[in-house]
């Protein structure tokens, strides 16, 4: 196992400025995902830590050990592609010693290793199958395998599941959690599913345009975002947002007024906010209640989605153009077209200023 130290990394192809700045520190035997949209920079950071791609500037080091200008076969990292890269002419045991035999290891350490591997992956079977002859699960697995082999220090993974279907993803989520479980490796993993970052992740780093937005365990971007991006970008559904506006705030909280909510008092910091100032308010669907329409402040539901153990209720806002969303256990008594009036709970609400920072956050972090 070995720590990861990014220090002011930073990755330019030609004009193209696409790594900014990083810095992250990633502990012994932690599993970290990196996740943002495409084209945030996610993959790009994990081929530099894997020695695929140079750095431009900054620097990098595993365990105390600056390897910019190692090769990859010298930093001790294993990778897990997002193809599974297999060669279609060998066994899965060929495949998975391939590596060992370039390194000119033994063929006794070679095929302790390849064995020992099969036996935590559970493929021991299947040594003697080519790829073709497996589904797409066990070749992930054998991918997996190929880089464990070689028993690097870190574990790399390039949105290793995109390949497969619903199911099979769940099952291998659950197999990789269990093997990070079971060896304690250092594994660094990269995906733009955030519901893949929530269940593997001892710790997230959310990347946007090639900057990290934030850093924090799954509860810490849930429930306290920096950013009204992160707020978005974590959880499913969507964070709901709504223009407000700050009537006023003291050490008590603050005072504003959202469309077809009315004034709000809410038990947060306005953050030295000036009085008029135009926020964002988000809310997740599961704390935002329906109740009986009154007056000027209804919305219309504009569609209901059974899935079994929930319910969304889909409405329209009364400014911007996002549905709003509301989540709740099934069975649900709301119908389209119904006129409904939102009650948000109010130790819940995110308020947002202009350049999209959260407020409030300064407080909390003095009262921790």
């Amino acid at each position: 196992m070995a720590s990861v130290t990014l220090d002011k990394l930073n990755k330019v192809f030609g004009h193209t400025h696409i790594i900014k700045d990083v810095d992250l520190r990633i502990g012994d035997g932690e599993f970290v995902v990196f996740v943002g949209p495409s084209g945030c920079g996610k993959s790009t950071l994990l081929r530099l830590i894997a020695g695929l791609e140079s750095i431009t500037d900054g620097e990098l080091r595993i365990a105390d050990d600056v390897v910019n200008d190692l090769p990859p076969r010298e930093r001790g990292v294993g990778m897990v592609f997002q193809s599974y890269a297999l060669y279609p002419h060998m066994s899965v045991y060929e495949n998975m010693a391939f590596g060992l035999k370039l390194a000119k290891m033994a063929n006794e350490t070679v095929e302790d290793r390849v064995m020992a591997t099969a036996r935590i992956l559970q493929l021991e079977e299947l040594l003697h199958r080519k790829p073709k002859e497996l589904s797409g699960g066990q070749r992930q697995r054998v991918a997996m395998g190929r880089a464990m082999a070689r028993e690097p220090r870190i574990l790399l993974f390039d949105e290793p599941l995109s390949n497969l279907d619903a199911s099979l993803r769940v099952q291998m989520r659950n197999e990789i959690a269990r093997l990070h479980h079971r060896l304690g490796s250092t594994m660094v993993y990269v995906t733009h599913d955030q519901v893949e970052a929530m269940t593997l992740a001892d710790k997230i780093v959310v990347l946007r345009d090639g900057r990290v937005e934030q850093v924090g365990s799954p509860q810490e971007l849930y429930q306290r975002p920096a950013t009204r991006f992160v707020a978005g970008f974590i959880g499913s559904p969507t964070m709901n947002f709504m223009p407000a506006e700050l009537l006023g705030g003291d050490d008590e909280g603050c005072r504003i007024k959202a469309p077809g909510l009315g004034e709000l008092t809410l038990p947060q910091d306005a953050g030295g906010q000036s009085r008029g100032t135009g926020l964002s308010l988000g809310v997740r669907p599961e704390h935002l209640s329906l109740a009986e329409a009154q007056g000027d402040n209804a919305f219309e539901i504009v569609n209901v989605e059974y899935l079994g153990n929930e319910v969304y209720v889909y409405l329209e806002p009364k400014a911007g153009d996002t549905l709003l969303i509301h989540r709740s256990e099934a069975p649900s008594r709301w119908e389209i077209g119904q006129r409904v009036a939102l009650v948000p709970e109010l130790e819940h609400v995110h308020l947002f200023d202009t350049a999209d920072q959260a407020l409030g956050l300064a407080r909390q972090r003095q009262a921790a």
